[in-house]
């Protein structure tokens, strides 16, 4: 049955609340054994993604049990238990105590390593020193007026119906618009809808998710269809012309969602590298000596039927050419200008 529009932040709120009902356990000793147990046995009834990632969780467990010993220090029994998160390649998953906060290497290796943005080189010649700050956007036209290129750096800046309008009025004129999302490691879902309401909507499917419901690697609830918002009336009007996002590795979270919401729009490519991935959302719990820990317990799946938690694809591949950006050029964001311009 066709469900009115809601954002995974709003369709999990209940969903999270039960599910947390569901594991509920009774107390149990705080020793370096027993916590160790605890988070292993609730990655494994909670976790979504053993199959997608290619985990024996059974082999981690035997990999890291036997480091762990009655009265060895906090620092040493977090950095066993980070070690072993770490194993599941999903940036969401943390331990955090009052000492140290575990991230996962991998995923924040590959964010950095592999951006595919230089900020000098877009700050000094697309920005330029005459541009504009409206919320969280910074933005400015290109070739000689005809492209709107508009830098939202992270998805926790909010979005506001007056900035959009704001935006969408002052480029009216261009022949297409750029957001860039490359190193934008997501931030509030929320704004996602926000983002998309500028655009034609019709309750047209966006993406479907589902969550972790029981003890079993394969317990999960039905799938839930995911919907667009009816076309809002609180836009100036709505944006139709070519329309190309870039992403790259470090477009994590939010802006994975966003970019899979893409899919449903026929005015909006994907240009730059693979997203980050993140579709997972998070939900954690205490462990008994205190600290606590998240990990993904949802899985979503983009229209075209694809599972893209480690990284949605975009439609142009191009990256970062070294003798393009020695030259003050981007050549992502001359990709996409090229393909709007060509669009007309």
């Amino acid at each position: 049955m066709k469900k009115a529009y809601i954002l995974f932040i709003g369709l999990t709120a209940a969903l999270l609340t039960s599910c947390e009902n569901l594991f509920m356990d009774d107390p149990i000793d705080s020793d370096p054994l027993s916590t160790f147990d605890y988070l292993w046995d609730k990655v494994d009834q909670q976790y979504a993604f053993f199959d997608l990632k290619g985990v024996d969780w059974d082999s981690v467990r035997q990999v890291y049990r036997p480091k762990v010993y009655e009265d060895m220090s906090d620092d040493s029994l977090f950095s066993v238990c980070a070690a072993m998160l770490n194993t599941l390649r999903d940036g969401h998953t943390n331990l955090i105590s009052n000492f140290d906060v575990s991230r996962n290497d991998t995923v924040y290796y590959k964010m950095v390593a592999e951006k595919n943005i230089n900020n000098e080189v877009v700050t000094l010649n697309y920005l330029t020193i005459g541009y504009h700050t409206t919320g969280g956007f910074a933005h400015n036209a290109i070739r000689d007026g005809k492209v709107a290129y508009i830098r939202y750096s992270s998805f926790e800046n909010s979005v506001t119906n007056d900035a959009l309008s704001y935006i969408l009025n002052r480029y009216k004129d261009c022949e297409g618009m750029i957001l860039d999302l490359r190193q934008n490691g997501g931030g509030v879902v929320d704004n996602v809808r926000m983002l998309l309401s500028i655009f034609e909507n019709h309750g047209q499917l966006l993406y479907r998710s589902q969550i972790k419901s029981g003890p079993g690697h394969d317990d999960f609830t039905d799938w839930a269809s995911i919907y667009a918002d009816s076309t809002s009336d609180n836009i100036n009007y709505h944006y139709t012309k070519p329309f190309a996002v870039l992403i790259d590795r470090g477009s994590y979270s939010a802006t994975s969602f966003f970019a899979i919401c893409t899919m449903a729009y026929d005015n909006i490519k994907l240009f730059g590298d693979y997203s980050g991935g993140g579709l997972g959302l998070p939900n954690g719990g205490e462990l008994p000596n205190g600290w606590t820990y998240r990990f993904s317990i949802t899985r979503t799946l983009a229209i075209d039927g694809g599972n893209y938690e480690n990284g949605v694809p975009p439609d142009f591949r191009v990256l970062l050419d070294p003798t393009c950006t020695a030259q003050g050029i981007d050549n992502v964001i001359e990709t996409a200008a090229d393909w709007i311009l060509s669009e007309k």
